[in-house]
């Protein structure tokens, strides 16, 4: 029987081990013994459901310690360093644990989203030592966290070799364990772009809704409503949607792999690096946003007043804090020397409150994440509260507002 060893098990190895399980001999390789424990004993630790029901069909082999396979994935972290270049240590690892134990004929498959050329200039460079041959694709994730919808099992993926024989081989093995369309493109650097443009694409659109918010702030108007209007139009239209900063591993990421690919050849991505300042510019205008008000209204700076930040996940209802704007707000704060606390339910760890309610006595409510469970508040309860800004205008305005409290919102 086919060996497969899954190397990385987060939100992309994990659920692609598993599924792999039902058709080969799989291992999964990852350095984090919490995690290798938590799969032990069946315990879903990244909360998606298409693991507890894969739980319950397979039973997957894991090690910290890499062994010899037929078929190996990469599908380790590829982050960003503080100077904002593509950080490829994880990447470079795996392929040198893989090296030692490499075999005539293997299959080597990398997930982790890289710009065009990694595949070739970093992992090849360092399999090509062992002087065998093997075959080598780039089959780029696509997971969504909290995506009920879409999953590993029926999300559609491209396919491309360093040549036709890996191609092929590549898309086989996909085939064989997808319910989804498998497509073959003609170069492994053409299948890694396709991963950066499309969270390049994401990230350009979400930065021009996000100057548009702040154009409706200045004219008075309110891009919710804008939105609404422009979404009835039945073509050629996308809606994207303002908020207080993007997070995750991939769409405030990605983009940077692209620009450092760009600027090795001589190519200024203009737009794209104007779409990233912006992004990333989110959480200091939504503040800034903030403390104008707060002085207009009531006098006073942010650190006169007992804030409390609702949120730290980067998306609603995953417990998820990679890349969070939330981290960046808690910084501005820090700044600022101003009093609060946070809570988010899915972090309790990271919280310093035990429940919502335990913010009660707060003047000013910062909305980070649109969490379900927050859109119901009872925000009776919080009889000092002055102030609400909401970084993804989730809330009901009209019913803050009846209750005598300002309502802030980006580009609202």
């Amino acid at each position: 029987m086919v060996t497969v060893a899954v190397i990385g098990l987060g939100y992309v190895g994990l659920p692609l081990a598993l599924l792999a399980a039902k058709k080969y001999n799989v291992f999964g390789i990852d350095k984090d013994k919490k995690k290798l424990n938590c799969i032990k004993n069946k315990i879903n630790y990244l909360n998606e459901k298409i693991v507890d029901k894969l739980y319950k069909e397979v039973n997957l082999h894991v090690s910290d310690k890499l062994a010899c396979a037929d078929i190996y994935i990469i599908a380790v972290p590829t982050p960003i360093d503080k100077c904002f270049d593509p950080d490829l240590k994880y990447v470079r690892s795996a392929s040198e644990d893989i090296k030692w134990v490499l075999k005539e004929g293997d299959l080597i498959i990398l997930e982790s989203t890289v710009n065009p050329g990694i595949t070739e200039n970093v992992v090849k460079k360092i399999l090509d030592k062992t002087n065998k041959k093997y075959y080598l694709a780039h089959c780029p994730e696509r997971i969504d966290p909290g995506n009920s919808k879409f999953n590993v099992k029926n999300i559609n993926r491209v396919v491309g070799g360093i040549d036709k024989d890996s191609t092929k081989l590549a898309a086989k093995f996909y085939r064989n364990i997808l319910n989804s369309e498998i497509v073959e493109v003609n170069s492994v650097r053409e299948a890694e772009l396709t991963k950066i443009l499309e969270n390049s694409f994401r990230n350009v659109n979400i930065a021009f809704i996000n100057e548009m918010a702040m154009f409706c702030d200045k004219a008075g108007l309110d891009i919710t409503q804008v939105i609404k209007g422009s979404s009835t139009k039945q073509f050629a239209f996308l809606p994207h949607f303002p908020s207080i900063g993007i997070g995750g591993h991939c769409i405030p990421v990605d983009p940077c792999y692209q620009t450092t690919a760009a600027d090795a050849l001589g190519f200024n991505h203009q737009l794209l690096k104007k779409a990233i300042n912006i992004n990333r510019d989110m959480p200091s205008y939504c503040i800034g946003k903030l403390q104008r008000i707060i002085r207009e209204r009531f006098n006073l700076s942010l650190s006169d007043m007992k804030i409390g930040i609702l949120g730290i996940a980067y998306k609603a209802d995953v417990k998820d804090d990679r890349e969070s704007p939330s981290y960046a707000i808690i910084h501005l704060l820090n700044k600022l020397k101003a009093n609060f606390k946070t809570f988010d339910p899915y972090f309790p760890e990271k919280s310093n409150v035990k429940q919502v309610y335990d913010l009660k006595d707060v003047e000013v409510l910062i909305l980070a994440t649109n969490h379900k469970e927050f859109k119901n508040i009872e925000l009776k309860f919080f009889k000092s509260l002055k102030i609400i800004l909401d970084g993804k205008n989730f809330l009901d305005k009209e019913k803050i507002e009846e209750l005598g409290i300002i309502y802030v919102g980006v580009g609202r």
